[in-house]
């Protein structure tokens, strides 16, 4: 059984899913990140190494 060719219509679709995958990740990154630095209040290094804060 062989497949035809791909129609132009899904390739265009292809692409415009591919962009806006990228453009999901990297709103999943920004908000992730934001989520790290907020919870550990700027202090991302030292919750990195473990190390606690004495206030």
């Amino acid at each position: 059984m062989s497949f035809g060719r791909e129609h132009d219509l899904h390739k265009r679709r292809k692409g415009r899913n591919l962009g806006l995958g990228l453009v999901l990740i990297g709103f999943v990154g920004i908000m992730f990140g934001l989520t790290v630095v907020k919870v550990t209040e700027g202090q991302f290094a030292e919750a990195l190494a473990g190390v606690s804060r004495s206030e």
